[in-house]
């Protein structure tokens, strides 16, 4: 980085990197609005553009020559280099920018991972960023602040525009490519003489020229040929379905793998008197969503009725774009690893109080075992009460609720029925006992807990975190002991079946737990390595939410199948986890995949938490709980799985869990538990 008074500079970055910079959104951590082509089609521009300063490239109005091969040593530049250079006719920029758009997608992941390593993004869950505050000085007429890079960028951008100073030829390329995406007007405001001022410094540099041209051109592409080269989406009988093997024990990625290995990534199912069900399955489909879902497909359609039984209306799991963003952000550090790991004193002794009443001989059903020894823990942990009387009516209901209002499988009455009004009204308990501790005086000296959260975004910002929404967001807090209990579930079976993986988890335990409580660094890689690769084979072949619906917003095609306009999709990401091609033999139990020689998970195809921007905010935290309860009970307990010859099965709605016929055995007691 070089800073100087007379002009801002920023030698060290690319002109792909500097265009994402100045196209990323703070507000809701992608881009400016910029449709997919568009974006491609100025990426390829700066990538050429780039190429053509190093002097690898020339261009002029009508052609694009090479003047140098050899390597620059980017690796998204090079790839294109040697691509240019192996072709025999002398092109036009034009037919390049064409040509290269449809790879800018792995020359955007190669920016953005560059400049996280770089310390100038900050990376955040779910395919969002941030520009990083830290490391960044910009100064300006004598006076010396801190700034981001993007700031950085945009503030010599501004002088050029605003304040006529003369661009360098990298100032008016990068003004040449935004100008192309129309996003100027996001990023600054504009009155008709700086908007004239752009035009002119578009004129200024004849290869920003040209590229800009070719890009410009290039954009109308995709509308004059929209949907002329698509297919018609094959269909899925019924009974195709029906008869499917894993039908029998209710594996629904392993059905949809199937499908998909016969029909193709997209396929519909057709139900009697229904709308078809439009299915994604697969690793290509996976991408695509968790890429560009963000573009085309919406959540808010399918919850706005779970969300009414709540009272809530824009809830962090219906919410798209910017506001989608800001909560999670908001949110983060609520649902961070680190909350657990500054507090894992109290998870400890959460699951020992728990664990200490298990009796040796005696049998538990593992769903209900597992889902209340982590509730034990959640409840406290999150809301600072207890909860264990009431929990049962809490999953009930909101079972009840999302098979009646999102998989449509109930009449609403079922919703209605004494039984259900009466499990309602433990949600006002529960927001009568949190409001009940959660006082100035009753906090005092407490660590902070998400229903601190809540009520503080609540309280600083009520607009957009109404009060109605605080009665979904602190249950489903709750509720989520579900989805983490029967992760837990089969976990435990996973390993009370395999006793080899059994011991070697156990020795991880003993080494953990024998001399003390470890604390959260002690929770690393190389300690529990098994434990680790263990959980992750879990998640795979027992993923808990195996698919997501959402709504098509904007017109897409995807893998050559056009999805209209408010088309409902169900997008099976888990389907790949049950296919050859990106998990050899995936009916084995291996937890050999995630070592680095084969590392199978680094795929789109390995999804148990989700794609896209609405991957569980969660996820790390779970991970680090579902470690601690796995390494808990091997270190305490030896359990079997009863009865001896019990082969798992699903019970798959509204999410997977085991069915209620597994249990466990406590057959022994290795030590004492002290609380």
């Amino acid at each position: 980085m070089a800073v100087t008074k007379e002009r801002l500079t920023t030698t060290t970055l690319s002109l792909p990197e500097e265009l994402i910079l100045m196209l990323l959104n703070e507000e809701n951590g992608y881009f400016h609005q910029v449709p997919g082509w568009d974006l491609n089609c100025a990426v390829a521009g700066a990538v050429l553009a780039e190429l053509s300063l190093l002097s690898r490239i020339d261009t002029d109005m009508n052609s694009l020559f090479l003047v140098d091969q050899t390597e620059t040593g980017d690796p998204a530049l090079d790839p294109i280099l040697k691509e240019i250079a192996s072709e025999s006719v002398q092109r036009s920029t034009q037919f390049w920018i064409e040509r290269l758009a449809p790879r800018a997608e792995s020359v955007i992941d190669l920016t953005l991972d560059r400049l996280v390593g770089q310390k100038i993004l900050e990376y955040h869950d779910g395919e969002f960023w941030t520009l990083n505050h830290t490391g960044w000085q910009t100064e300006l007429y004598g006076n010396s602040r801190e700034s981001t890079a993007g700031q950085f960028i945009k503030t010599r951008i501004g002088r050029a525009i605003f304040m006529n100073e003369i661009p360098d030829p990298r100032d008016i390329i990068v003004i040449c490519l935004v100008n192309t995406c129309d996003v100027f007007r996001f990023i600054f405001q504009l009155d008709e003489e700086s908007e004239e001022r752009i035009q002119l410094i578009c004129k200024m540099d004849a290869i920003g020229r040209s590229i800009a041209d070719a890009v410009a051109h290039n954009l109308a592409g995709p509308l004059l040929r929209h949907s002329a080269l698509t297919k018609k989406i094959p269909a899925v009988s019924l009974s195709k379905v029906l008869f499917n093997p894993h039908v029998r024990k209710v594996n629904i990625p392993a059905l949809f793998a199937d499908l998909a290995h016969e029909y193709g990534p997209v396929f519909a199912i057709r139900l009697p008197f229904a709308k078809p069900m439009i299915f994604l399955a697969g690793p290509r489909t996976n991408r695509w969503a968790h890429k560009r879902g963000r573009m085309y497909l919406r959540a808010k359609d399918y919850l706005a009725d779970f969300e009414k039984v709540y009272g809530a209306c824009g809830v962090l799991p219906s919410l798209d774009g910017a506001d989608h963003f800001r909560l999670r952000k908001s949110m983060s550090t609520a649902y961070s690893r680190r909350r657990v790991e500054l507090q894992l004193d109290q998870l400890f002794h959460l699951a020992r109080t728990h664990m200490a009443h298990w009796k040796v001989g005696d049998s538990y059903t593992a769903r209900s075992m597992c889902r209340r020894m982590i509730n034990a823990q959640i409840s406290p942990f999150y809301v600072s009460v207890d909860s264990q009387d009431i929990i049962d009516d809490l999953m009930t209901y909101k079972e009840r609720a999302l098979k009646t209002h999102i998989l449509k499988s109930l009449p609403k009455f079922m919703l209605n029925t004494p039984g259900m009004k009466r499990r309602a009204k433990a949600v006002d308990t529960l927001l009568e006992r949190i409001q009940s501790v959660h006082t100035p005086a009753q906090r005092a000296g407490c660590p902070r807990d998400l229903a601190d959260d809540w009520l503080s975004l609540h309280a600083s910002d009520p607009q957009f975190m109404p009060e109605s929404n605080l009665r979904f967001a602190l249950s489903a807090a709750l509720i989520a002991s579900v989805y983490l209990g029967d992760a837990f579930s089969f976990a435990l079976y996973a390993m009370a079946s395999q006793p080899e993986i059994y011991a070697k988890i156990r020795s991880e335990a003993d080494a953990l737990f024998d001399n003390g409580d470890p604390n959260g660094e002690n929770f690393n890689p190389s300690a529990i390595d098994v434990t680790h690769r263990f959980l992750m084979e879990c998640l795979r072949m027992y993923p808990i939410v195996p698919m997501s619906i959402r709504t098509v917003m904007n017109a897409c095609v995807v893998e050559d199948y056009e999805l209209p306009v408010g088309t409902n999709i169900y997008i099976a990401q888990s389907a790949a986890h049950y296919m050859d091609d990106v998990f050899p033999d995936p009916f084995t139990f291996d937890i050999d995949r995630y070592l680095p020689a084969r590392n199978e998970h680094l795929s789109p195809g390995y999804a148990p938490y989700g794609l896209g921007t609405h991957t569980c905010l969660g996820n790390r935290q779970m991970d680090l709980k579902l470690a601690v309860n796995v390494l808990m009970v091997a270190h305490y307990f030896t359990i079997e799985v009863a009865p001896a010859n019990y082969k798992l099965r699903f019970d798959p709605l509204p999410s997977m869990k085991p069915s209620k016929k597994l249990n466990f055995l406590i057959s022994e007691r290795r030590r004492e538990i002290s609380v």
